[in-house]
């Protein structure tokens, strides 16, 4: 049985007050002891998440991580053995907004994706299709792709201190979301491409959607037989609509 697992995704999101503020309104929520439940704040912020939510069941996660798993000349970055330091429990591969917009490529991803799991970190490896890869019946191709790419570098193995996140690009952030129909089709496609190389790996495997995940609509999407939970966007910045999701994960 996999343990379900709700992560927030706060993006480039957050002053000191409104993390403050949004620390607060997690520590209140009566979250479900059965699921994983994560934060991924903007890595100024990740000391202050980190203690303000130490001694709770949150994990805190970061968004990024440099190519490099220590220490070194790489003006900029921050590397898996850092964010282990400050407190980091988990860390975003390959979101497509990191793919799309600052053009990490297949390459860096599957060197992030090493470095972080060196770092002792566990990556949360994203993937997911454009509207126009969509409507062009590219689905499963593009998502199968991106995971392949991992898989034939490292070893489906690799995938056993992982989670997957499949997001269609089309459904972040413009309130249209998969239906549960849509995102369990694709959902299934990936344990099937995992279970070709190692049933035991696909059976364990946890693969949250994400896209315009609401309070609304979680029960719903989260019922589906390979759906195992959510990466949360716009949704996790208010507490007691992250809270709600992550209630209905647990049920």
């Amino acid at each position: 049985m996999r343990r379900p697992m709700v992560a927030g995704n706060w993006k480039m999101h957050g002053t000191r007050a409104s993390v403050a503020e949004l620390i607060g309104g997690l520590n209140q929520q009566a979250l479900p002891a059965e699921v994983d439940v994560a934060v991924f704040p903007v890595s100024v912020h990740l000391g202050q998440v980190v203690e303000g939510l130490s001694g709770g069941v949150v994990s805190v996660g970061a968004q990024d991580c440099a190519v490099e798993p220590g220490q070194g000349a790489l003006t900029g970055e921050v590397s898996g053995e850092q964010l282990r330091d400050v407190g980091c429990k988990l860390v975003l591969i390959g979101h497509s907004e990191r793919r799309l917009i600052l053009g990490d490529s297949e390459e860096q991803v599957v060197r992030k994706f090493v470095a972080a799991q060196v770092a002792g970190l566990v990556p949360v490896l994203c993937v997911g299709e454009t509207l126009e890869q969509r409507e062009a019946g590219e689905t499963l191709a593009v998502v199968a792709r991106q995971l392949d790419s991992v898989i034939e570098a490292l070893g489906v193995a690799a995938l056993s201190d992982a989670v997957v996140a499949y997001e269609p690009v089309w459904a972040i952030g413009t309130g249209l979301t998969a239906t549960p129909g849509q995102a369990q089709d694709v959902h299934a496609a990936i344990r099937a491409r995992v279970a070709v190389k190692d049933a035991n790996v696909a059976g364990a495997l946890r693969i949250l959607y994400g896209g315009s995940v609401k309070a609304v609509n979680a029960a719903e999407l989260f019922g589906m037989p390979d759906i195992d939970g959510g990466l949360v966007g716009g949704a996790s910045l208010n507490a007691d609509e992250f809270g709600a999701i992550c209630r209905a994960a647990g049920n």
